[in-house]
């Protein structure tokens, strides 16, 4: 069996959470392979909204098992505020979600740490969402980090340690901080950890394979803020690709079978980093208004602008697309004109390929077809599509190299209209 995978092709935000539920019941483990709690995921059913951080979005399909994989990084005391608000609506869960040993844990001091590094950075700061996830990967990398599988043996000394050395840094920066009111729900969270199932992850995972389980990869965040090829320096800390998967998982390269990729009708941005197509009129804010662009787990709101053309082919090829899924072209509904980035101009030369960095000397160039003017909300089957809807489909499919599987017509999981199996 292989391993399918489910990711963002722009800035995150793209509706992965919804889309994750909605394919759920076609696989038999969910598994989160990167990330932190700064990647909220958002799914609405029945009347009620959820919002996810740290845990797979196939959690409220009661009889399937979900990973939070070793890819991730995992703060204690969110991750039990966040299980506690799920299990109001999710039986057994105790049950039903494993952790990995080899996930690494957020420490309080990361988040100081996070907080610390921003403020000395001033204007030039990236905007994080100050949760420890940057310090936390790096301490990762350089070999320092402590992992879930460390509760599990001479943990209080191992952390000691690590905050010991956090604190000379945060000296160092003559940064003032309140420690003890972190720690106390952090260590909360740690005895909350243990009711979960740790697991070696890696090892689960292909003999699951081995057994014919079906499994899908649930990512966070979007292709474009990818540690290497994302917006250099305006990015996460983790490989949100494809490749992602493999290493976030312990899974081999050739265990990689279907490889969705989701985009909106239109495009956002949370924080700091280049936009080409970014709105700063009416129009943009008409986008922020109908599509509620704010943070799910920030409120921060979100940059808005049109699609970016240049950019998905690049996130598209990076990945290994196989499907696209688009999410909120409702959002467009009442636009006379819709417009799409077909390539941009940088030195008066025009280029269809993503360049090394995008800085104010790039400039969008845009191809406009005429909206459809219709409330896609309401409509059930891709027979109901007006016409306009079906040529900008057209020549996205055209432009991408990719056919459309889904359209989300709306958060609802009943808003999903499959165009194909």
């Amino acid at each position: 069996m292989s391993v399918d995978v489910l990711l963002g092709l722009q800035w995150g935000d793209e509706g992965k959470g919804k889309i994750v539920d909605v394919l759920t019941p076609h696989y038999d483990i969910i598994a989160r392979f990167q990330g932190g709690p700064n990647a909220g995921h958002t799914l609405e059913f029945e009347g009620k909204k959820f919002v996810l951080r740290s845990v797979p979005s196939g959690i409220f399909q009661g009889d399937k098992i979900n990973i939070i994989g070793n890819g991730v990084v995992l703060d204690p005391a969110l991750f039990k505020a966040e299980v506690e608000a799920l299990e109001v609506s999710c039986n057994d869960l105790a049950k039903r979600l494993y952790i990995s040993r080899k996930a690494h844990l957020i420490l309080p001091t990361h988040r100081l740490l996070d907080a610390a590094y921003e403020a000395q950075k001033g204007a030039d700061k990236i905007g994080t969402t100050g949760k420890g996830i940057g310090p936390a990967y790096t301490d990762k990398v350089s070999r320092n980090g402590l992992r879930v599988g460390d509760i599990e043996y001479n943990f209080e000394q191992k952390y000691r340690a690590a905050v010991a050395r956090h604190e000379t840094l945060l000296q160092q920066m003559s940064f003032d901080y309140d420690l003890a009111s972190l720690e106390k729900e952090w260590f909360e969270g740690i005895e909350a950890l243990k009711r979960f199932r740790l697991i070696d992850s890696d090892n689960f995972i292909n003999s699951e394979l081995r057994a014919g389980k079906t499994i899908l990869a649930e990512g966070a965040q979007g292709t474009l803020l990818d540690i290497d090829f994302g917006s250099y320096p305006f990015v996460t800390s983790s490989n949100t690709v494809c490749a992602g998967a493999c290493t976030g998982l312990g899974i081999a390269p050739s265990r990689i079978g279907k490889v969705y990729g989701i985009f909106k009708a239109y495009c956002t941005r949370v924080g700091s980093g280049p936009f080409p197509t970014e709105l700063f009129d009416t129009t943009g804010q008409t986008l922020r208004d109908r599509g509620f662009e704010y943070g799910s787990v920030t409120g921060r709101p979100r940059r808005c602008g049109w699609v970016d053309l240049v950019a998905l082919r690049y996130a598209i090829m990076i990945d290994g697309v196989t499907d696209l899924i688009m999410t909120k072209p409702d959002v467009l509904d009442t636009f006379e004109t819709i417009r799409t980035c077909v390539a941009y101009e940088i030195d008066g030369k025009e280029t269809e390929d993503f360049p090394f960095e995008i800085d104010d000397r790039v400039r969008p160039v845009f191809f406009e077809l005429a909206g459809w003017q219709t409330d896609m909300t309401k409509l059930k089957s891709e027979d109901e599509f007006p016409a306009e809807f079906n040529a900008y489909l057209i020549f996205l499919e055209k432009t991408l190299g990719v056919r459309i599987k889904i359209v989300s017509v709306g958060p609802d999981r009943e808003q999903t209209i499959v165009r194909y199996k």
